[in-house]
């Protein structure tokens, strides 16, 4: 459907996903330069989804059941806790632009998941889905992810997780509204949290005005707006235009680790980005 033929909710959504989300690249890894990574992304998202729920608690919102409470549990896992988490721990020794490249796979993964529900592939996902392999071996053969194995896993696991979890949430029973924003982030929080005990993550030093303003984005912007944004969009547009931001972020996250942090992405990397977003405008493509 043309941009010009949705409603303003939409179009304020899929700009939350194309910007703000391409934006959160770099603020992650602003961020883990003070904050352990888990214990960054698990505080991020558990009070990002208190203050959504003490609001629509406040509006009279009901509670949810226990049928919804479980969908939402299952989606915090693979989501925030999987999707976001392992991202947020890649970004210690991956640039931001590449950590996004990586990240531009999941409707990759997401047409793959997909037909564990049924869905039937067209030929021209098919052929995003081989070019989009071929875009991935590309960038593992490019210095950035080469020199990082770690790092590498760690996003290809985040962009799975994310991607079964896309794919599970049409058929999964959810609270309603903004209130499964809430309870979603509330789960994959918590995780995040009790993982980063069970690891032992801990503190080295209080973190410094950059790492608080980091982690005062990624909440405010990241979480209680664009993740929210995102989930609306799961529920009310085709999966494959949720994913859409996929192709812009990569670009938006590269282009700001250059300006702001220095970063290097080499003419392999910039291929392989070039590959990965066709890929996703072919599995997306639809005639209508």
């Amino acid at each position: 459907m043309p941009f010009s033929r949705l409603a303003p909710l939409t179009l304020a959504a899929f700009f939350a996903l194309y910007i703000i989300w391409g934006s959160t690249y770099l603020a992650i890894r602003i961020g883990v330069e003070s904050w352990p990574p888990l214990m960054m992304a698990g505080i991020r998202f558990t009070v990002a989804g208190v203050i959504v729920l003490a609001f629509l608690r406040w509006r009279g919102a009901a509670w949810p059941d226990a049928r919804q409470l479980r969908g939402a549990a299952i989606l915090g896992v693979l989501m925030p806790a999987v999707g976001n988490g392992l991202v947020t721990m890649a970004e210690r020794e991956v640039s931001s632009g590449v950590a996004a490249l990586v990240v531009a796979t999941v409707p990759l993964f997401t047409l793959l998941f997909a037909r564990l529900f049924g869905h039937k592939s067209r030929a021209l996902e098919w052929a995003g889905m081989l070019l989009g392999v071929f875009g991935i071996v590309l960038l593992n053969l490019g210095s950035s992810l080469r020199a990082s194995p770690e790092g590498a896993a760690l996003l290809v696991l985040a962009s799975a997780g994310w991607a079964l979890g896309s794919a599970w949430s049409k058929h999964l029973a959810q609270p309603p509204g903004a209130m499964g924003s809430a309870w979603t982030m509330i789960f994959g929080g918590l995780t995040l949290l009790l993982s980063s005990a069970a690891i032992g993550e801990r503190l080295a030093a209080w973190p410094d005005a950059a790492g608080w303003g980091a982690l005062l984005y990624l909440t405010v912007f990241g979480s209680m707006i664009a993740y929210s944004a995102y989930l609306y969009l799961l529920r009310t547009v085709t999966a494959a235009a949720a994913t859409s931001y996929a192709y812009v972020n990569p670009v938006i996250a590269v282009l700001l680790g250059v300006l702001f942090l220095g970063e290097h992405v080499g003419p392999q990397e910039m291929l392989a980005m070039v590959v990965i977003v066709a890929a996703v405008l072919l599995i997306s493509w639809r005639r209508s």
